[in-house]
């Protein structure tokens, strides 16, 4: 059980970081979300958000091997998942580089789904 949980909660840690790469700059950001970042205000707060990425994908990666964070860990990975799929789900439309964004964290939920019910089952207790 507790690989499991490591598995999943890496996983989802490693498909956060890989925003991280944003970081570099505009030409990276254009690369992740099919976007022209030509704005400097704007590659300034996209910067930001891969670093914040980043740090939450550091954590889980983190708490996949510290049971005394997982709970917590995953509440994060859920807000972070919930948050973009529902955002994606209401929006009219968007590009391919954002549908693969959309795939990735659906790949996130179910790893946080398979999470979440193993720590769930190795502490016998309730959901997070």
């Amino acid at each position: 059980m507790k690989l499991l949980i490591a598995v999943m909660l890496g996983s989802v840690g490693v498909i956060h970081m890989l925003a991280l790469a944003g970081v570099l700059g505009a030409e990276r950001l254009s690369i992740l979300y099919g976007l022209r970042f030509d704005e400097p205000n704007l590659i300034i707060l996209m910067r930001h958000r891969a670093v914040l990425f980043g740090m939450l994908g550091a954590y889980l990666l983190y708490a996949a091997f510290q049971p005394a964070h997982q709970r917590v860990a995953l509440i994060a990975g859920w807000i972070s998942v919930a948050s973009f799929l529902s955002l994606a789900c209401a929006a009219d439309s968007y590009n391919l580089a954002i549908a693969r964004v959309f795939w990735m964290d659906v790949i996130a939920a179910a790893c946080l789904l398979v999470a979440t019910v193993a720590v769930c089952m190795a502490e016998n207790k309730s959901l997070p």
